[in-house]
């Protein structure tokens, strides 16, 4: 299952012009789908129908798809039948997402109507929500997940709950998302705006580092910018990002040679089978150089985040190349090349055996 990156818009906070600028900006950088709000709209159908189909037209013709979110509410506001999601077709949306559900056999009805548009369903819930709809044999390709984004600070899903949640979905074979928060970006669908994220422990982090961590668990397949306008930094950056194999932040050590820093980005890294509890140990790494020439450097000890290489005094372990885990005392056959970025420590708990990872030099 392809792995993909999204934007959100918010039409009734902001100009058709500026939308299409900032949708423009993301497909730049590989963005390939829009979430977008029907549940704050506030404006005569007419309107809606003539903003929404200009953007999402838009859209469309660069190759990217726009769910729209909506509730049972929205249907009753804007005179829609359950029957008939025409209305949401005419506007060009690939697919509506269910902010609040029905009773199972409706949502799986409607994976059925003529329209094919696809049903999001929303993740954050920890009941049999999805089992429930599945009961009704529901068209599954027609079916997808998406966790909600929480405006207001401290209310964001506790990281256990959220695992818990998508569980259920990815188990399923469902097709999941969910948001992070641009640290750029201004405004969303509601007055309250501080961050859109779903996990509360994102709403401080690079959006890289969110993306990173929702693919690092497995559970996500997209990975979606819920508030808006972010910076084209912000884009760029996830747009370069791996879907599928973790990228580490690295702070060079001053004084690194250009062997070692030929190991540490231009090798992919594989953590042994066999863990140690102090380390992860990229051990095949160092076959490629028995004859490279790396000087042994002091330093002081080896702390958590350190990257090491084995230098010419480690024998048969020189080129090894180690991240540290757990603090130890110096080794002087190791040097000590540089080290994972602060924000991005807690990532390493995410390289289990034979995970394959990569360091990246931070700008």
């Amino acid at each position: 299952m392809k792995r993909k990156l999204g934007i959100s818009i918010y039409p009734e906070k902001s100009t058709v012009e500026k939308d299409k600028e900032y949708i423009e900006k993301a497909h730049k950088y590989g963005f390939s789908k829009i979430f977008t709000c029907l549940l704050s709209v506030d404006k005569p159908i007419e309107i809606i129908k003539k903003e929404f189909i200009e953007i999402i037209d838009f859209a469309d013709k660069l190759g990217m798809e726009v769910i729209l979110d909506i509730s049972p509410a929205v249907f009753d506001k804007l005179n829609i039948s359950y029957n008939d999601l025409s209305f949401f077709k005419e506007l060009g949306a690939a697919g509506i997402r269910l902010d609040l559900g029905f009773d199972g056999l409706k949502e799986a009805q409607l994976t059925y109507d003529k329209t094919d548009l696809k049903i999001e369903l929303n993740m954050s819930n920890d009941i049999d929500y999805l089992n429930n709809i599945l009961s009704y044999t529901p068209n599954k390709d027609n079916l997808i997940g998406s966790h909600n984004f929480y405006p207001q600070k401290y209310t964001g899903l506790e990281y256990g709950y959220f695992l818990r949640c998508s569980r259920r979905f990815k188990e399923k074979g469902i097709r999941t998302s969910a948001f992070i928060s641009s640290q750029a970006a201004s405004f969303g669908p509601w007055s309250i705006n501080d961050g859109l994220c779903t996990l509360e422990m994102h709403r401080n982090l690079p959006a890289a580092v969110q993306a990173k961590h929702l693919w690092a668990t497995g559970l996500i397949d997209d990975v979606v910018i819920g508030n808006a306008y972010a910076s084209e930094e912000e884009l760029k950056a996830l747009g370069e990002l791996n879907p599928y194999l973790l990228e580490l932040d690295v702070e060079l050590e001053n004084g690194i040679s250009d062997v070692e820093k030929k190991i540490l980005f231009q090798e992919n890294h594989l953590r042994r089978g066999d863990i140690s509890e102090y380390m992860i140990r990229s051990t095949e790494v160092r076959k490629r150089y028995t004859g490279a020439d790396i000087p042994a450097r002091n330093y002081d000890s080896q702390k958590i985040g350190d990257i090491v290489i084995g230098n010419n005094e480690f024998g048969k372990y020189k080129g090894e190349t180690q991240v540290v885990i757990k603090d130890m005392p110096a080794d002087s056959r190791k040097n000590r090349a540089g080290k994972v970025i602060e924000e991005e420590l807690f990532l390493l708990s995410f390289i289990g055996p034979w995970i394959n990872f990569k360091f990246k030099e931070k700008k």
